[in-house]
């Protein structure tokens, strides 16, 4: 299997058996993108379009973009909108141009209200057309200003001039006359259609021709981030932040899950997998602390990062699982023989197993459970005991924890002649004539881990 493939099905085991939690986290996250909403007020933004004729280079449209969007533009606006307690500074914030195709400057108002954000576009576009013909028009260069003049008042000498040429040519018809005077026709034409294009290209006179091509269109939905964006952006942050949260969490998770590695940590070999029923624990009356009542109703108390329990055949079957271990240590030990069965404190799976192994064990074989702390690890001494038997549920403790109780073991003076991995499996449902269909046997316990299973 690839590590995508494994990365989908963690990811999904942690959405099934973490969903309440995730639901939950989800909706706090929408609650904080809502609040988060009523700090930010709504938006409204509308564009306003200017045409500029004539042929424009991209930088010279640029150059177009930050002139509507300049302090002059956008100061003159404001004083025109007189609106109370906005300077142009602040109407700069809320003020966009862009250079669109077809020579067309889309000017951008963002405000509170629809009404003044199209206001603020139709009135930013008109002070940004007023202003851009008056640079047009204002041209403080004499010697630029008087060329095109001069320039046209010698075309139109040059003009009168070739008339005078073609009324005083020979009025005959003789071929030399008639070429002198259409020579003399298509110089004025040429001459004509230069200056023609000379205005044409004039840019004082394209930048003087700016064109607003209509009022600016109404907003009718709000400027994105909206309220309903910041709702769904929130709930899907958590939800994402809660399952990367769970993946670095197995990440770096030191607790051993497979067999060689348990077996490792102990200095021992393994013996044996047994299973017990997976259960809830019922509630208790002294358990009426706020934090486990919690815990089960978020379904933390449920393990995701192991596999799902196997469905068992019967008690008959499990029964045959101790029966094999019981057998081994028969082979492994000499008599007389006793051992000491030391279960890790808070191992629930661990102690349930020990407690049937014990029971399953016969008169030739007396076997005696302990509790141990992994923190503070403390085995009785030796009396007439053959050695350790440790049984605990893979991914419950880490390599260290392990250690500390093969240390206790020796310094006991107890040698651990195996272990047994204990885990759950799912129990059949049996019902009696007069039992409801859907009552059925209760999901996994607390911990619970298949046997020697990784998740």
């Amino acid at each position: 299997m690839s590590d995508d493939t494994i990365r989908l099905v963690t990811i999904g085991r942690i959405i099934r058996r973490r969903r309440r939690l995730l639901t939950v986290l989800a909706l706090v996250g929408a609650l904080v993108g809502y609040g988060t909403s009523l700090l930010i007020p709504p938006r409204y933004t509308t564009s306003a379009s200017v045409l500029l004729p004539g042929a424009w280079e991209e930088r010279e449209l640029l150059t177009q973009s930050e002139i509507a969007t300049s302090s002059v533009v956008v100061d003159r606006a404001a004083a025109a909108l007189d609106w109370s307690g906005v300077s142009g500074r602040e109407l700069r914030d809320q003020v966009s141009a862009k250079a669109s195709d077809g020579n067309i400057i889309k000017i951008s108002g963002t405000a509170d209200t629809p009404e003044r954000a199209q206001r603020l576009s139709d009135q930013v576009a008109q002070q940004y057309v007023t202003f851009a013909a008056r640079i047009a028009g204002d041209n403080t260069d004499p010697e630029a200003a008087a060329g095109p003049e001069a320039l046209r008042k010698m075309v139109v000498q040059t003009s009168r001039r070739i008339t005078d040429l073609a009324e005083a040519a020979d009025p005959g018809q003789t071929v030399e006359s008639v070429q002198g005077r259409t020579e003399l026709e298509k110089l004025r034409t040429t001459l004509q259609e230069a200056m023609d294009k000379l205005d044409q290209a004039d840019p004082a006179t394209n930048k003087a021709n700016l064109v607003v091509m209509g009022p600016s269109a109404r907003p009718a939905g709000e400027a994105p981030p909206t309220r309903m964006q910041l709702i769904v952006a929130g709930a899907l942050l958590f939800f994402l932040v809660s399952v990367i949260g769970h993946l670095t969490a197995a990440r770096v998770s030191r607790r051993l899950r497979t067999e060689p590695e348990i077996a490792a940590a102990l200095g021992s070999a393994l013996l044996g997998s047994v299973d017990v029923p997976g259960e809830r624990p019922a509630h208790r009356p002294e358990d009426s602390a706020l934090r486990p009542r919690i815990r089960r109703l978020l379904g933390l108390d449920i393990r995701w990062d192991v596999p799902t329990p196997q469905t068992s055949g019967d008690e008959a079957s499990r029964q045959i699982r101790y029966r094999r271990v019981c057998a081994r240590l028969r082979d492994q030990l000499p008599a007389p023989r006793r051992l000491l069965v030391v279960v890790p404190d808070g191992d629930e799976i661990a102690r349930r197993a020990a407690g049937q192994l014990v029971a399953e064990a016969g008169s030739d074989l007396l076997l005696r459970e302990v509790g141990v702390s992994v923190t503070r690890p403390m085995v009785p001494d030796r009396d007439n005991e053959s050695g350790a038997l440790v049984v605990l549920s893979a991914g419950s403790w880490t390599a260290g924890e392990l250690a500390g109780i093969a240390e206790a073991c020796a310094d006991a003076k107890h040698e651990v002649v195996g272990i047994v991995l204990a885990g759950t499996v799912w129990t059949r449902p049996t019902r009696s004539a007069g039992r409801p269909r859907d009552a059925a046997t209760p999901p996994l316990a607390v911990g619970n881990d298949a046997r020697g299973g990784s998740g």
